[in-house]
């Protein structure tokens, strides 16, 4: 194979950052500690250098060698890979400002646009331009935030040109995406050595003149192989997002919960999922491992969909992904709350944590039902019956497409971490939103990626109907059941006398702890009689206690009103004597103390 030449890249990248060690580079180009990165002692930021010799040696000789033929696509993706560690190299040196580096990416992104090289999967210019501009900008920064432990944006970047590698000689055969895959992750396999040593601080590191040129190479790649290719499937558009899952995953959670908390996205910090995983209680090298294993693992199940070309297993792969990715995505959002709250975790839990966790895994699993129902009875509602064989192809098109859309709207507003068996109607909004939201944008999507004739429109709408009704009505469920379950179990029936805050505070204490039932309540205020609060009726006023017992077949009479009149609660106890059941009075009383000094208070 005349590929086999690029192997160059490693002792290329390896030789320039060994001599730029021992030159008076070494000890000038540095980085001081940061909160952006662990490292905590001075370190050399020139590792971007060798990636970037590396990288050129094994592609030029790649061309000498006859290995790849020159092409405007490849000059493309050379001087935007070239443009970028020029600037990378330049803010490592004097630090450029955010915008600065974004009008660098966005002209790199350009150079290779116009070059020839496109979003062939989308028929509209002006929307593949756009689509390419976001792609190449957003998995530049990607790897630019993902840089911020030692060995992970090299570890990553090795398994994802691996991944490219293989699909260049197996599926989309692209003799320039080989050699560029091969150069880039074996210029990263020459500088890992200075970078990942276990039991011992990196050397160097590789600085944004290394980042940059990972992310936009790879992000090149993608355009370059299956987005490029003729007959283009839902797995061709999954495979690049699948490769770069893990870069993506961490850059989606870093942004939202930067957001969320109202800091700057470009500002560092250290809540990345490699971090998150350190508070666990992962060692460093453990981090890197296990983000290795889930990118190796995804990018295996991306290669798996191209080959296979069936959108039936396509689309349960794409449930088995996203039930994985929605548990690894909740687990690493909440190390950070346990880390800070001072919750112990134990590291000998971690693969259960990640994979099995029972109420997240029926939600995710019972989605997929709901989705792909409520999609089949949309188009059978819309188009009467099983339509034409074109339009069963565009509905199995869309099915995958729009199975991701949701899940990853659902997701990103939370319905997966939120504890259904507190809800109520109004946390139903963004299960609507979502429902809504990806309808539009899947239709938009199958539009772009192939024409769809006669297929109506009109069977998203009708989708997003009926899945926000099936799956709202099916989270408030989730929440009834233990409480019908529990019912089941201790049946005790209990009359509430008084409707006040200490009444209603009882029944919602006793509704939550599963501990009993409230049939009803009792008041003397004319203003509540008759009325439901908390969905439980007011049966009456006090004097009607032997009336509201037998009715309601309470078991148990709990007053929360000790300063009534003793002869109305008289009145009480005697009708509950006289119906055979307990009467218990429920007294409350909040104290507060005077302050104390500090190291009084403290355990």
């Amino acid at each position: 194979m005349d590929a086999i030449v690029t192997v160059a890249a490693v002792p290329a990248a390896f030789a320039v950052l060994w001599a730029l060690l021992r030159s008076p580079l070494g000890t000038r180009l540095v980085a001081a500690p940061t909160g952006e990165r662990w490292n905590e002692r001075p370190t050399p930021t020139f590792g971007g250098v060798g990636i970037f010799a590396g990288f050129m040696a094994a592609v030029l000789l790649a061309l000498a060698t006859g290995a790849v033929e020159w092409s405007g696509e490849l000059g493309g993706i050379l001087g935007g890979v070239t443009l970028l560690f020029a600037a990378g190299l330049v803010d490592d040196l004097r630090h450029l400002s955010p915008l600065a580096k974004l009008a660098a990416q966005i002209g790199a992104a350009a150079v290779v646009l116009a070059s020839g090289l496109e979003v062939e999967i989308v028929g509209n210019t002006v929307l593949a331009w756009a689509i390419g501009l976001l792609w190449l900008v957003g998995i530049t920064n990607a790897f630019n935030l993902l840089d911020n432990m030692d060995g992970l944006a090299a570890t990553l970047a090795v398994i994802a040109c691996a991944y490219f590698a293989v699909d260049s000689v197996t599926e989309h055969d692209n003799e320039t995406v080989l050699v560029l895959s091969l150069a880039l992750g074996l210029a990263c396999v020459g500088y890992l050595p200075f970078n990942l040593r276990p039991g011992r601080p990196a050397a160097v590191i590789m600085g944004d003149s290394g980042s940059q040129v990972l992310g936009f190479g790879l992000a090149s790649l993608a355009l370059a192989s299956s987005w490029t290719v003729a007959g283009t499937t839902f797995a061709t558009v999954l495979l690049p997002l699948l490769i770069l899952a893990v870069p993506i995953l961490d850059t989606t959670l870093v942004t939202l919960v930067r957001l969320a908390q109202r800091r700057p996205v470009t500002q560092g910090g250290r809540d990345h999922s490699s971090h998150r995983l350190v508070y666990y209680g992962l060692s460093e090298s453990k981090a890197v491992l296990l983000l290795a294993v889930v990118a190796s693992a995804l990018g295996a199940t991306a290669l798996a969909y191209n080959v296979l070309d069936n959108a039936r297993l396509t689309a349960i792969g794409v449930l088995l992904t996203f039930v994985l990715l929605v548990q690894f995505g909740s687990f690493l959002s909440d190390l950070e709350e346990r880390s800070r709250a001072g919750v112990e975790t134990a590291e000998p839990s971690l693969w259960r944590a990640l994979v099995f966790e029972p109420r997240r895994l029926v939600e995710v699993v019972s989605d997929f039902v709901v989705i792909c129902s409520s999609f089949l009875a949309a188009y059978l509602l819309v188009e009467g019956g099983t339509g034409s064989e074109f339009e069963r192809s565009v509905f199995l098109s869309a099915l995958p497409i729009l199975l991701a859309t949701r899940y990853s709207l659902l997701v990103a507003l939370g319905v997966y971490r939120r504890v259904w068996r507190y809800a109520t109607a109004r946390d139903v909004v963004p299960i609507a939103v979502a429902c809504l939201a990806s309808a539009a944008v899947a239709y938009a999507i199958l539009r772009a990626l192939r024409p769809i004739g006669s297929f109506s429109g009109e069977v998203f709408v009708v989708d997003a109907v009926l899945c926000t009704l099936v799956v709202g009505a099916s989270r408030l469920t989730l929440r009834l059941l233990p409480e019908a379950r529990a019912l089941r179990q201790n049946g005790r029936r209990v009359l509430i006398v008084g409707a006040g805050h200490a009444g209603r505070g009882l029944a919602r204490e006793l509704r939550e702890r599963h501990e009993a039932r409230v049939v009803g309540f009792l008041d003397d205020n004319p203003r509540v009689r008759r009325r439901r609060i908390q969905g439980i009726s007011v049966l009456g006023a006090l004097d009607e206690t032997p009336r509201a017992i037998a009715g309601a077949r309470a078991d148990e009479v709990l007053v929360t009103i000790p300063d009534a009149s003793q002869e109305r609660l008289d009145a009480v106890v005697r009708a509950a004597e006289a119906a055979g059941v307990p009467c218990r009075i429920v007294r409350r009383r909040t104290e507060f103390s005077a302050p104390e000094p500090a190291e009084a208070i403290l355990p």
